[in-house]
């Protein structure tokens, strides 16, 4: 049993400065399997930290009495960097100031890191397989010299990451329902999992075009299995984002029924040998994110939205109204919005100004769109 409260001392890139980055081990270090939980990669979005604060009281228990089945490492402020973003008296959570890069693009591609040290050198034993992957890649790891504070970042919770058999990275969106990313090969095998958050879509995609840390793992494994051929390689980590509603629903009732469900989901996978209780009623099944527009305005102006969260529109449809702020008809004028796909409508956006090009709403659709191909994502 062990429940182990880590500090790590992040050097920072300026003078005299350093940052104090708090995560937890729990668990028996001899656990078969793995467990990651992460939240506030964007560290402007706290309702998953809301969540792992519940859900680690539940986890010292479970560990006092014996009851984990698996090793956790539970990073409830993944990105302390991104705390301090403040900026007349705004959170910038999102994007490193420094650099303009978004907290959750540009990770590493662990294949191209480490495909000269795996040829030739897979068997025909599936454990084997992995079990080189996990060691080739901490090998990896180790051997990298970060430049700054974010490499430092990046390369502990890879670290960390890198061999759990399931790994969950908490996010938020503006302003949404529950949703959850995954990769397709991961479903149905997570639909448990989309159940017990009461998911109101579990979006997937092989390769969503911006590097996202969800996608790493599932990444290095898909493109091992196919640079080798006739060889056994799984998909050893059931990786997702868990969008945890918006920005603003940061409240402890919502986090303490996340982190129950969050539980339950666990024991249900036998990873805590207590009972998960009464599992709630059958989400809805995946769909591809190609299938998801992302609705954007071509101009600037003033949102005034005509449909809720949740409601089912058609293409075609308005579901808003753009009130215009500038030319000849400035504070007069109201352009529709049209829906371009039947759906239902997964998220909008909390600030109603928005400059042009703005994603102000995401409708969940089942066909794949023709424009959604490469680049998926808002930003």
């Amino acid at each position: 049993m062990a429940f182990e409260r880590k500090v790590v001392m992040l050097k920072g890139d300026t003078p005299g400065s350093t940052t104090e980055f708090n995560y937890y081990r729990i668990g028996p270090a001899d656990a078969p399997e793995k467990v990651h939980l992460q939240a506030a990669l964007h560290a402007d979005e706290q309702p998953g930290t809301m969540v792992l604060h519940h859900l680690l009281p539940m986890l010292r228990q479970a560990d006092e009495q014996g009851l984990l089945r698996a090793r956790f490492t539970v990073m409830p402020m993944v990105n302390p960097l991104g705390m301090a973003n403040l900026s007349f008296r705004h959170h910038i959570g999102r994007y490193d100031p420094n650099s303009g890069i978004n907290h959750n693009r540009r990770w590493p591609d662990l294949f191209a890191a480490i495909r000269s040290q795996l040829a030739g050198r897979l068997s025909e034993d599936e454990r084997f397989n992995v079990n080189l992957i996990r060691k080739t890649v901490a090998q990896w790891i180790d051997g990298q010299q970060p430049r700054t504070a974010a490499e430092q970042l990046r390369l502990l919770v890879l670290r960390e990451a890198h061999d759990a058999e399931f790994v969950f990275d908490l996010h938020c969106d503006n302003d949404s329902l529950l949703h959850i990313f995954t990769s397709p090969e991961l479903m149905p095998e997570l639909q448990d999992l989309a159940d017990w958050m009461g998911a109101a879509a579990t979006l997937t995609a092989a390769d969503s075009g911006g590097g996202s840390f969800d996608e790493v793992l599932p990444q290095l494994y898909r493109k091992v299995a196919l640079a080798n051929p006739g060889k056994p390689v799984p998909m050893a980590s059931a990786t997702a984002t868990l969008e945890y509603r918006g920005q603003a629903d940061t409240f402890d009732y919502f986090g303490a029924d996340d982190a129950r469900r969050l539980y339950g989901f666990l024991c249900g996978r036998n990873l805590i040998d207590a009972a998960p209780g009464s599992k709630p009623g059958p989400a809805t099944e995946a769909s591809p994110f190609e299938a998801t527009e992302i609705v954007r305005v071509d101009r600037p102006g003033l949102v005034a939205y005509r449909v809720e969260l949740g409601e089912r529109v058609r293409k075609g449809q308005p579901i808003a109204d753009l009130v215009a702020l500038d030319g000849p008809e400035a504070f007069m004028a109201r352009t529709p919005i049209l829906a371009g796909t039947d759906g239902f409508v997964l998220s909008r956006v909390l600030g109603k100004y928005v400059p042009r090009g703005t994603g102000i709403a995401k409708i969940v659709g089942t066909v794949p769109l023709p424009g959604r191909k490469g680049y998926l994502l808002e930003d």
